[in-house]
């Protein structure tokens, strides 16, 4: 292995609190949707494709109003985020630390373009990684993302760490092993490895 590939939602991070006061602020300027978005429905749509997301929260509203609606909710969110940040989980630092000393480490998330820089931007982990990739950027899924982030910086036994089944999808497409972080949002069976906690990557690895 010489190189490890991260999720950022349920995998580095749960950004939910902050998500959630920056998305309602957005919709109580809205004039289509009436109903304040909570931390439960994000966490139902964790890991989701941008326009799953705006069909499971904003089912009432056309496709045209829910691309809209969602862009003004994503400018806010990465405002939001690079002010207030979000909740690291456990020894993410001290873990990133110790591992970017052994391995190459890269995020692949389906995010925004702008959410990973906030990420890095208020929690200031951005040395620890090399590459990152997202869909607002290249409009392509998170395994095709993945095998662009392979390709673009020729690893050679790259893995990924995810949470949900999404990711593990993912991993498959790009055919790589996948590392299941059961502390996250989702649920996946049959990984190629499981971790309860960020901090047991160091003894995984």
């Amino acid at each position: 292995m010489d190189s490890i590939i991260f999720d950022l939602d349920g995998t580095l991070w749960n950004s939910i609190g902050t998500v959630t006061v920056a998305w309602n602020e957005v919709i109580k300027r809205s004039k289509y949707v009436k109903k304040e978005v909570t931390e439960r429905d994000f966490e139902q749509t964790m890991g989701l494709p941008f326009q799953e997301i705006a069909q499971k929260l904003f089912p009432e509203l056309d496709e045209q109003k829910q691309k809209q609606i969602l862009a003004e909710c994503c400018e806010v969110e990465n405002a939001y985020l690079e002010k207030s940040g979000g909740l690291l989980y456990p020894q993410v630092e001290r873990t990133l630390k110790e591992l970017s000393k052994k391995y190459k480490l890269y995020i692949v998330s389906n995010c925004q373009e702008g959410y990973i820089e906030a990420f890095y931007n208020y929690h200031k982990l951005d040395a620890h990684f090399i590459d990152f990739e997202n869909p607002g950027r290249t409009g392509l899924s998170k395994g095709e993302n993945i095998k662009l982030i392979i390709e673009r910086n020729n690893l050679k036994e790259p893995v990924y760490v995810g949470d949900t089944q999404g990711d593990y999808e993912a991993a498959r497409y790009a055919d790589i092993p996948f590392v299941y972080a059961s502390y996250g949002f989702g649920k996946v069976d049959d990984p190629d490895y499981t971790i309860g906690a960020f901090k047991e990557l160091n003894e995984l690895f």
